[in-house]
């Protein structure tokens, strides 16, 4: 009977890895879905320019940061919290992934919009 409960315990663990790294594939994947003009067009124009990287590419930044700031909580999902793998600031990581993800998504947009409106995109 013992035995029968670590590999449930095992098999929900892997289970909400494995959910997880889905959303967050697929929270790397939406910007790129939506916003691959623009993406495409901002580096076609790559230049060295303060405007170019706090206008137009920040978003592309607060996104990845928001990214990579939820990569150790889905590296720690189903884990015991006493393991030494578990972050112990996994809320912190939590909500600044979240955060500067939704922050960046956000800039994205109105950029898409204003590249439309300038007729760039």
């Amino acid at each position: 009977m013992g035995s029968r409960r670590i590999g449930r315990g095992r098999r929900e663990q892997r289970k909400a890895q494995l959910t997880g790294a889905a959303g967050l594939l697929a929270a790397a994947a939406l910007p790129w879905l939506l916003f691959h003009r623009v993406i495409t067009d901002i580096a076609s124009e790559f230049r060295v320019d303060a405007r170019y990287f706090l206008a137009e590419c920040s978003p592309w930044f607060l996104i990845v940061l928001g990214l990579a700031f939820l990569l150790p909580v889905v590296f720690s999902a189903g884990r015991d919290p006493e393991s030494r793998f578990y972050p112990r600031a996994r809320g912190a990581y939590m909500g600044w992934g979240v955060t500067l993800y939704i922050l960046g998504f956000i800039l994205a947009s109105q950029v898409a919009q204003l590249m439309h409106l300038t007729g760039n995109g």
